[in-house]
């Protein structure tokens, strides 16, 4: 048996022919009974009225839209083949497709783990901290609701220390690759010694059996009946709370029964949960910075016409005078890449998000341009944020809501200046502001 290969496999669902091990080493092991396979599409016909309709059903992501499968001719088996279209990304799936399983015994972890943390949780924190363990201990799902710069990555340490002595293995989700980015050296350095690994799109190869993984919602996708313990997260995050496929491979994701705990500052009403804990404050104990509203009239037709509206242009300046360190939320992709100027910009597909968000953080660059995709899982010392279209639906109350948790995170810079630009104001952005002086009320 291959021991590379059995860690590999273990709790994994794999394409086989995107394995990186050699194909006779696969095929040794299919012989011997330690790998199983699976079709990579399953595909049934049924009658509904007077219509035959063909079921189909992605084994990798759970698919059963119907418009998201695609009939073509395939040169591999010379027939006409279905192929999924929702995880196309991570290679073809298609009918003669096959997809692989570790069927033997399952690798295990060194089981040498070490608590490396020196921090001390508030009161509320050691509460919620507390309650969220008893129900990691009777296996009962729990939601953390605990507001943006509540601490709320430290009250995760101790339940998922507890379950990796146990010799369980854990899984923190998130579905944005930025957290994933955030979180993986945090966790690296409280658990020096436990095997880690980070997944996300273009994430490098990681060898070894890990105890903990911190991986996206869509890397889920190849997994299958492999966690003991499973945390999501920023849970009210788009895609996961839109995509039924992102919340089932969760579930696929963790072993029959496991409970799946979310976490998150903004919960929806789909994570109501039976176990719950609210953690209003900060870890500092000062206030969440309240956003204000400022109106910016007409700056669509400014901006396209290559002219930035002078109320932004003057917050812009003044940060960069001040060397405050700033992000700029736009709306849309369009206008991110036509914003005048020269100031550095993200957005989802940029290749180099990761380390312009680096070049922000350690001062290179003034400030940075940016669309939602920022708008929780980062932080960056007193940075100050303006939303530019604030009243424009991408802004919802929940995405206002954690776009203003980027400003006063640190204790030594716990407040800032947040302020909402748009064209009239919207009930979302009065939601976003009343649920933010609530929660400073207690």
């Amino acid at each position: 048996m291959n021991k590379q290969l059995q860690q590999f496999l273990t709790g994994r669902i794999w394409l086989r022919e995107h394995t990186p091990f050699p194909r006779e080493v696969i095929d040794a092991h299919i012989d011997s009974g330690h790998i199983r396979l699976k079709r990579g599409i399953e595909s049934d016909k049924s009658t509904f009225l007077f219509w035959k309709l063909k079921k189909n059903f992605c084994n990798r992501c759970h698919n059963t839209n119907h418009s998201l499968f695609y009939k073509f001719h395939c040169a591999r088996c010379n027939k006409s083949c279905v192929y999924c279209r929702h995880c196309i990304r991570m290679g073809r799936v298609s009918s003669c497709s096959e997809l692989i399983l570790w069927n033997g015994k399952h690798a295990r972890g060194a089981n040498d783990h070490v608590f490396d943390w020196n921090g001390q949780l508030t009161p509320l924190q050691q509460k919620a901290s507390e309650e969220l363990l008893v129900s990691v201990e009777r296996n009962e799902s729990h939601l953390l609701f605990a507001v943006c710069g509540a601490g709320k990555t430290e009250l995760l340490f101790p339940s998922i220390y507890t379950c990796l002595q146990r010799g369980k293995r854990v899984c923190v989700a998130a579905p944005r690759t930025d957290v994933i980015l955030e979180l993986f050296p945090r966790f690296q350095k409280v658990f020096p010694k436990t095997t880690i690994h980070a997944l996300y799109g273009g994430a490098r190869d990681q060898e070894g059996f890990a105890d903990l993984v911190l991986t996206t919602t869509h890397q889920l996708y190849r997994f299958e009946n492999a966690f003991d313990v499973v945390f999501v997260d920023e849970a009210d995050a788009f895609p996961y709370y839109a995509d039924e496929t992102l919340q089932r491979a969760v579930t696929k994701a963790a072993k029959k029964d496991a409970a799946i705990h979310y976490v998150t500052a903004t919960p929806n009403k789909s994570l109501k949960t039976k176990n719950q804990s609210m953690l209003s404050k900060r870890y500092h104990g000062h206030n969440l910075p309240v956003p204000r509203f400022s109106g910016l009239w007409g700056y669509e037709k400014k901006l396209k016409k290559g002219k930035v509206p002078y109320k932004l242009q003057q917050w812009i300046e003044q940060k960069t005078r001040d060397k405050i360190p700033f992000l700029v939320f736009l709306p849309t992709i369009e206008i991110l890449e036509s914003f005048p100027g020269d100031l550095p910009r993200v957005h989802a597909e940029h290749p180099e998000r990761k380390e312009t968000v680096m070049h922000l953080r350690e001062k290179k660059i003034p400030g940075l341009l940016t669309t939602t995709i920022l708008e929780r899982g980062i932080t960056i010392e007193n940075v100050h944020v303006a939303v530019v279209g604030a009243e424009q639906p991408i802004f919802t109350s929940s995405a206002l809501i954690q776009i203003s948790g980027r400003v006063g995170r640190s204790s030594n810079y716990p407040t800032g200046d947040i302020v909402f630009f748009h064209h009239g104001i919207t009930h979302e952005m009065d939601r976003a502001k009343a649920a933010i002086e609530g929660w400073n009320k207690g």
